[in-house]
């Protein structure tokens, strides 16, 4: 039983790093990188469709990105898509290429990104604690069903703790990560 709490609470902990991972990702660095416009839907005959799903995206150097739609009559809601994103770029359309220039950032710019970092990391650590508290409370009404001892019960704590810490841990480096990628000029 305080086996299937742990490896709940891993699996759970686990998502959360990654749901970090990829918001973080779609946080700019001012690099172009594909992966900024993996939030992007584009109306594609009615239905809302990822881009990656009806063009193809690429870097053509450190700065540009390039879209181009598997479908000609596309590019403009691809471009219609891209405007409508806040991204903070503007798209340059030439025939079925859409080329996205991304500016660099400025040292405001770069801080306000870390401050949006910052908190998407206590946003993951805040998961990571609440589910620490699901487990514990999980493992409290086994000892009151008297389905396990307290002692299980403090053993079980302290393999969540380490859980919470390692998963912590992890935030804490891929925050530190993102906030170089984001310093680095």
């Amino acid at each position: 039983m305080i086996d299937d709490i742990k490896k709940d609470a891993a699996a759970r902990m686990a998502k959360s790093v990654e749901a970090l991972a990829e918001n973080l990702a779609k946080i700019r660095t001012g690099r172009a990188h594909p992966s900024m416009l993996d939030h992007i839907t584009v109306n594609y005959y009615g239905a809302e469709t990822p881009l990656r799903q009806v063009a193809n995206v690429g870097v053509e150097d450190g700065r540009t990105l390039t879209v181009q739609p598997y479908e000609q009559n596309m590019v403009s809601a691809v471009e219609k898509a891209i405007l409508e994103s806040n991204l903070g770029v503007t798209p340059n359309t030439a025939g079925t290429m859409i080329r996205l220039p991304i500016p660099p950032l400025t040292e405001e710019r770069r801080r306000d990104m870390t401050r949006i970092v910052r908190q998407e990391a206590e946003q993951a650590r805040v998961a990571v604690r609440n589910i620490r508290r699901d487990a514990n409370s999980s493992l409290k009404e086994l000892v009151k069903e008297k389905l396990i001892s307290e002692d299980d019960e403090r053993r079980g704590q302290e393999i969540i703790q380490k859980l919470t810490d390692q998963h912590v841990k992890e935030i804490d480096e891929l925050m530190a990560k993102k906030e170089a990628d984001l310093m680095s000029v």
